[in-house]
């Protein structure tokens, strides 16, 4: 599979703007993190693109999620890798998280969530000038974008990156694509 044919499947099964933006700005971190960690760009990225293509295909249905997203990947070519990943990205399955790419996703998933609106209670709406000290500062107020688990993005050591790089490294990767985000 092409990125382009994953771009073209997500937005023929996603009509909601902003879950394509975190889909995207999830495929930045995940290659980022791919990068860094010496993994699969490409599979990394497919990987945190696709991740949510069945999120309003199930309507909600958080024992569907993650399913049929997998059953789609497969079907678009990812491997079974790919597949699990997204599969167990949904903890409501149960299926645990073996891989560093099933490991990688799970945390990376809440992580765009709490940057994003970091950046938007920003004057200016940017992430330009957000740095990584006020994501982390963001991170210690649990009332702050409350949907972004603290506990999931915290599981970045299962990776071996200290959650100050994390969020570092995230923050950079979306920054990468702020235009096509809108941030």
């Amino acid at each position: 599979m092409t990125r382009e044919e994953a771009v073209d499947s997500v937005k023929a099964n996603v009509e909601n703007e902003n879950l394509v933006k975190h889909m995207l700005a999830t495929e930045a971190i995940m290659r980022a993190l791919a990068k860094h960690l010496g993994e699969d760009e490409e599979e990394w990225g497919l990987t945190g693109l696709l991740h949510d293509i069945d999120e309003e295909l199930v309507g909600g249905d958080m024992n569907s999620h993650g399913k049929l997203g997998a059953d789609l990947a497969k079907e678009l070519g990812a491997n079974e890798a790919m597949a699990h990943a997204i599969l167990c990205h949904n903890p409501a399955h149960g299926i645990p998280r073996k891989t560093k790419l099933d490991k990688a996703l799970f945390c990376t998933d809440p992580l765009t969530g709490l940057t994003t609106a970091a950046a938007l209670v920003r004057p200016d709406k940017k992430l330009a000038g957000l740095e990584a000290k006020s994501v982390k500062k963001k991170f210690k107020q649990k009332s702050f974008a409350a949907g972004a688990s603290r506990e999931q993005i915290s599981l970045c050591s299962e990776i071996g990156l200290e959650l100050g790089e994390f969020i570092e490294l995230g923050l950079k990767a979306m920054k990468g694509i702020a235009d096509d985000l809108g941030l």
